[in-house]
């Protein structure tokens, strides 16, 4: 099959692989027919993760299941699913509580919790940015998508990570109808969990980014755009809300979060936030940080640390959650909000390619080009030759 293989540092290329195959009797065999490049995946793209060469990236997979295994029951050849990013047995102590994001049983690392197609440190599991994509326990991580799932592929295939991981975000920080709320980060999951804090009746979205292009597309949500490369975003949050910050805040960004300059510092965020959400505030946080990071230039970053201000934090009364999301806990509900019109996550889809097209796609999006926010990839499109130019590069968030 054609897949996107990661060989080194900033560099994929498609090439055949063998086939996906029914391994188990759980199995699942999907058909790829829509697949996302997410911005956790650039982490591993530039290098800055223990993934190993010859991995196929890809963990935001919809298609149409092919084969079955001879103990799936629930799911059927010809159904159209989505697959959360998290693989789930559905049987251990934390699977039986939700927490599938945190499953006992499919990482190999005894010192891992989680699991997840095609990426660094979260099981052996290919990734489905293929033309097929092998489901363990297919009947638990499958997803059977309504009779609309063609007509709204491109909402639906938001359920495998980022539409999930948005509303964790707004989770997290406890989110409840009239808040006050500030999100730092204006990517596709940044704008997700503005989506998501509209959704549950936020009273006021305040979006902290600096791509004037991510910015519009927050307010398009009904968001305040605030960027912060012209003015301290804490300053104008404090201003926003008659000096008394937020009510909730949402992390959406990570560890290779920079300043206005462009610099990278994985505190920034969480430091403004910490002043930016009022004392007794909540603040959640799903931007990915790493337990090391050997090649970035803070030294406290190498062991996955950071200069915190907790003192701030205590004082202020303020409480915090974190952690990836747990996908199987909300996709169904979100599911139901996409078929009923209520939720549009499609929205900020700024391309869609063919496969073929995906090494340009990662590069143009690494570097943060205008224009690209969030790209999905489809197997059986046929690409189009020097389809995609260089733009115009905006700063680095």
């Amino acid at each position: 099959m054609k897949a996107l293989v990661y060989y080194g540092p900033r560099d994929v290329r498609i090439a055949e692989m063998p086939d996906a195959k029914i391994e188990a009797p759980t199995d699942v065999l999907v058909k790829i027919t829509t697949t996302n490049i997410c911005g956790s995946d650039l982490h591993m793209y530039e290098g800055r993760t223990n993934m190993e060469t010859g991995r196929i990236f890809g963990h935001e997979n919809l298609g149409e299941v092919i084969e079955i295994g001879s103990a799936v029951t629930q799911i059927k050849v010809g159904d159209m699913v989505c697959m959360p990013f998290n693989i789930g047995c559905g049987h251990c102590r934390n699977c039986e509580s939700g927490l599938t994001g945190f499953c006992l049983t499919m990482n190999p690392d005894p010192n891992m919790a989680g699991a997840a197609y095609g990426f660094a440190g979260m099981g052996p599991y290919s990734g489905g940015q293929a033309e097929f994509l092998r489901v363990p326990h297919g009947d638990f991580n499958c997803l059977k998508l309504p009779e609309d799932a063609t007509e709204k592929e491109n909402d639906y295939v938001m359920l495998s990570d980022i539409f999930p991981t948005g509303y964790h975000a707004t989770e997290l920080a406890g989110v409840l109808p009239g808040d006050s709320v500030v999100i730092y980060g204006a990517g596709p999951v940044g704008l997700m969990a503005a989506h998501s804090a509209a959704i549950k009746g936020a009273g006021k979205i305040m979006v902290v980014d600096n791509h004037p292009d991510r910015l519009k597309l927050a307010e398009d949500m009904g968001a305040i755009a605030i960027d912060f490369s012209k003015h301290s975003a804490v300053e104008q949050v404090l201003e926003l809300t008659d000096g008394k910050g937020a009510d909730r805040g949402c992390e959406c960004v990570g560890y290779q979060c920079c300043d206005k300059h462009g610099r990278e510092h994985s505190n920034v965020t969480m430091n403004e936030l910490v002043q930016a959400v009022k004392a007794t505030g909540s603040i959640g946080v799903v931007g990915v940080f790493v337990k090391e990071d050997p090649k970035s230039k803070e030294e406290l970053q190498k062991r996955g640390h950071m200069d915190f201000d907790f003192g701030s934090f205590w004082m202020k009364g303020q409480r915090m959650a974190t952690g990836q999301a747990n996908v199987k806990s909300y996709n169904r509900q979100l599911c139901a909000l996409i078929s009923s019109g209520k939720a549009k996550p499609s929205s900020i889809i700024s391309h869609e390619l063919s496969l073929d097209e995906a090494p340009q796609a990662y590069e143009n999006f690494d570097e943060r080009m205008k224009g690209w926010t969030k790209v999905i990839l489809k197997p059986g499109k046929t690409g189009r030759k020097n389809a995609m130019k260089k733009q115009a590069k905006h700063t680095v968030l």
